[in-house]
């Protein structure tokens, strides 16, 4: 996702909408028609929000300057000072605003401005994993494993969808097997507390990798996510190919645990730029089977539908409908 320079009539109505995780930052200039531009930077590259915005717009739109501006932010959203888990990037939304010089400024943590899509979504823009028929108003889960691990909840009510605010990927992680008991294990000598994100992300993916290497007495490869889901994919690596497998059951656990929590008959989403790179292979995965083993609790489980986002952008789309004012968030 790349734009050129785009030339703006005079006193063009603009936002400014940005998804910022650890990793990466999303951003895109919405004018009266939509989208006019969109762009990813590295986190790395720019020592600050206000420095990678003021980059975005200086590439893409030079003399556009937007009145308003929502973001989306990787981390806890409470009170003035922000900061990404995990990245060192930290702002003040005033002196953002200020700095920015926007008229209204808007932040929420990313994963529910991914919540808010969810009802703007079209068929196409998902992929239904195993069985199941969502209640028309019933609440909907949504989890994603990124570079960290998002949650978030859609409740209905009489003004509309409300998005939840939390940071359900720390909840504590619960091995099943006992080969996942024995990763726990080993894990928590180098953490302490193993939370659901320290397995079911990107980065999570490289523990997973590294511990069963570990475990086995092999020295492990300097590897990225995208490598392990790779060499496993393509390789049929043995230790990428566990690490993988497990990943997807792990996920598969922590999101059967959100539909009991929130009473999700209104369907789990699957968001967060990992998995759809493998969209297939997790499809025939044991995420499913997973997502329902809760012992007693299967039947209540069974017809709740799991859903794969693939749209590129979703929380643009939340960002977009917190701008217009239609998108109740929680406090």
């Amino acid at each position: 996702m790349a734009s050129h320079s785009t030339v703006l009539p005079p006193d063009t109505d603009l936002s400014l909408v940005a998804d910022i995780g650890a990793t990466n930052a999303r951003f895109g200039l919405i004018g009266p028609q939509g989208l006019i531009a969109a762009e990813i930077l590295p986190c790395a590259g720019h020592p600050s929000l206000e420095a990678a915005i003021l980059a975005f717009l200086a590439a893409v739109a030079p003399d556009a300057h937007p009145r308003t501006a929502a973001v989306a932010f990787a981390g806890p959203v409470t009170g003035d000072r922000i900061s990404l888990t995990n990245h060192p990037w930290t702002f003040s939304r005033e002196g953002a605003r200020r700095t920015l010089g926007l008229e209204r400024l808007e932040v929420v943590n990313d994963f529910t401005a991914v919540a808010l899509s969810i009802p703007l979504l079209s068929d196409s823009d998902r992929i239904q994993i195993g069985t199941g028929t969502a209640d028309e108003h019933g609440t909907i889960g949504i989890i994603g494993a990124g570079t960290g691990l998002g949650v978030s909840g859609l409740v209905f009510s009489r003004e509309g969808w409300i998005a939840l605010s939390g940071e359900g990927g720390h909840v504590t992680m619960s091995p099943i097997t006992e080969r996942e008991s024995a990763v726990l294990a080993r894990m928590r000598q180098h953490f302490g507390h193993v939370s659901a994100e320290r397995l079911v992300s990107g980065s999570g993916l490289v523990n997973l990798y590294q511990t069963l290497s570990e475990l086995d007495g092999i020295e492990p490869r300097p590897l990225t996510p995208a490598d392990v889901s790779e060499f496993a994919i393509r390789d049929g690596d043995p230790l990428c190919t566990e690490a993988l497998d497990m990943f997807c059951a792990m996920l598969g656990t922590v999101a059967g645990n959100l539909a009991l929590s929130l009473g999700a008959r209104g369907g789990i989403y699957i968001a967060g730029g990992i998995v759809p790179r493998f969209a297939t292979y997790f499809a025939q995965s044991q995420f499913r089977h997973r997502f329902v083993d809760k012992g007693r609790l299967r039947g209540y489980l069974a017809p709740i539908p799991t859903y794969l986002v693939t749209h590129e952008l979703p929380a643009f789309l939340g960002l977009q409908a917190v701008l217009q004012g239609v998108a109740p968030v929680s406090p």
